[in-house]
């Protein structure tokens, strides 16, 4: 039987925030930490409702997982974003030594990749593009709407 906690379940789960966060008028970007295929941290983007230009996703999941396993390190864990992470968010995960790092989209302007993909734990694996198609559609129906 295949495992239906993969990496497609769990971006699914990563949209439905972000999907919250474009009904919020957010930048629609959704991020969960996953250790052992249970869910211990989720954000997504409330930079506009906490008037905090730090409060993305990924930092917010972050959060949440560090207290989930009162621990500074998540080496056996993984991010699921539905958006490359920008430089500030990898560094944040730099130094949480996640284990794995999963997005959808890749990020054409504020991406890390485009800055230094070194800014990444080296021990940590990144594997990108997964639900690319979705996440990149909601953030084109975001920014359409925004142009309006």
């Amino acid at each position: 039987m295949e495992n239906i906690l993969n990496d497609d379940y769990f971006m699914k789960q990563a949209l439905k925030l972000a999907e919250r966060a474009f009904e919020e008028d957010e930048i629609p970007v959704g991020a969960l930490v996953v250790c052992e295929n249970k869910i211990i941290g989720k954000g997504y983007n409330q930079t506009e409702r906490l008037t905090d230009v730090t409060a993305h996703a990924e930092m917010l999941a972050l959060t949440s997982a560090f207290s989930a396993l009162n621990s500074k390190y998540l080496k056996e864990c993984t991010l699921y974003v539905s958006l490359e992470p920008c430089v500030m968010c990898a560094g944040a995960l730099f130094w949480s030594q996640i284990g794995r790092i999963v997005f959808g989209a890749s990020d054409e302007k504020r991406g890390y990749q485009r800055i230094n993909s070194s800014i990444i734990h080296p021990k940590t694996e990144v594997i990108g593009g997964v639900l690319a198609e979705e996440s990149q559609l909601l953030m084109r129906n975001f920014f359409q709407l925004k142009r309006i």
